[in-house]
């Protein structure tokens, strides 16, 4: 026989083999991959993955287990491989190697529409078994905590979400800026900022200011507004959108006399913040709306070496807003400070709009001599042209 003749007649015998399979004779399908083994398919994974098949099928796992090694040999991320040894493993209550493949299916696996259904399937079975493991291996770690005779801390907890995927991690992602070393706080405890009592105690000053300005149906432009000199980019749909507005008192380090004339109270109160100054860039003071049904997606800040501050003034229910994990809700007079570059959001649920004071401060660990140098550093930027576009709420 030929060597064209002796391929065809291996092909034929893999043909017959995906037959039996479909027919449910595992017995033949094993023989008929076995005679294409043995006519020098050897290099090819389905005669392999066939024989592991039928293998599952008849109970000899250690047989499937020999010819799923052939096959990720040949293929190292073949997906059904994966799964099936994965799914030996699990029969056999082996659970860290079962573990292992099922995860290792999830990691190579191509988008869900280029998946054929047995693929999705698989999947699915290795979803539902590692969801299986972790509620079994959570169980097993609280009951042994439960034996220790001390109070739990909210920082353990929090860790132990973390440890069992309950929750996400979030790090500092600015755009521009880095300073290593600072811990990723998404709000800052409130007793940092003692300055902060004068600035809520101004609350209805502010706003009866705020009122004036929110007369004039001109006086907010989109916070998000497009620069010719820059590449346009869609920014989550708030580009030039006029639903989420800003009036500022003060914009990129300048002054904005005329908007300072009319909130005189706004800027005494805040002379006691630490306000992060640097000419030509920072800070920006301003009073931000956000008009109803409008949400402001998931997004970070530009450096970590700053805060935003909210000082919320008009506040309807439905409103809310998330650093990180931490979900909040705005409360008319009561001032936070939050680490922007931690992914954040903010929407508006109501039928009103929410408007707040929203301004930028030095973070309280960045030292004096280090913020002198951060704002020579960032100066010396702005006089070569400027700063990447920034967005933060």
């Amino acid at each position: 026989m030929t060597t064209r003749n002796k391929a065809q007649a291996a092909q034929n015998q893999v043909a017959q083999g995906v037959q039996f399979l479909s027919k449910g004779d595992a017995v033949r399908a094993r023989q008929a991959f076995g005679a294409a083994l043995a006519a020098g398919l050897n290099d090819d994974v389905t005669p392999h993955l066939g024989i592991a098949m039928a293998c599952m099928h008849l109970g000899d796992q250690r047989a499937a287990m020999a010819a799923l090694d052939q096959v990720l040999a040949l293929e190292p991320r073949h997906l059904r491989a994966l799964v099936f040894k994965a799914d030996i493993f699990d029969a056999a209550g082996d659970e860290k190697a079962a573990s292992s493949h099922y995860q290792a299916a999830l990691m190579v696996a191509p988008p869900e529409d280029a998946l054929a259904t047995e693929q999705k399937n698989d999947l699915e079975r290795a979803r539902a078994a590692l969801a299986r493991y972790a509620s079994g291996f959570s169980n097993y770690l609280r009951s042994e905590l439960a034996k220790v005779d001390a109070p739990m801390s909210p920082r353990f907890a929090e860790a132990l979400d973390l440890l069992e995927g309950k929750q996400k991690i979030y790090f500092q992602e600015p755009h521009f800026f880095y300073f290593p070393g600072l811990a990723p706080v998404t709000f800052f405890p409130r007793e940092l900022f003692p300055w902060m009592d004068k600035l809520e105690a101004a609350t209805d000053a502010i706003r009866a200011e705020l009122q004036g300005i929110l007369a004039d149906p001109n006086a907010f432009a989109p916070y998000i507004q497009g620069d010719p000199r820059r590449a346009t980019i869609a920014q989550g749909g708030m580009m030039n959108n006029p639903d989420w507005g800003a009036y500022y008192l003060v914009k990129d380090g300048m002054a904005m006399l005329d908007a300072i004339a009319r909130c005189p109270t706004t800027m005494e109160v805040l002379k006691d913040a630490p306000i992060s100054s640097i000419p030509g860039v920072s800070p920006s003071i301003m009073f931000s709306r956000l008009k109803p049904g409008t949400r402001i997606p998931p997004h970070t800040g530009m450096t970590n070496t700053r805060l935003i501050c909210h000082l919320p003034l008009i506040v309807p229910g439905g409103c809310g807003f998330r650093v990180g994990r931490d979900v909040r809700h705005w409360e008319e007079g009561k001032a936070w400070a939050f680490d922007d570059t931690i992914e954040h959001e903010a929407w508006n649920d109501s039928a009103e709009e929410r408007v707040i004071l929203l301004f930028e401060i030095w973070r309280p660990d960045i030292t004096e001599a280090e913020r002198t140098h951060i704002a020579a550093l960032f100066e010396a930027v702005h006089k070569q042209g400027g700063l990447p576009q920034d967005w933060a709420i």
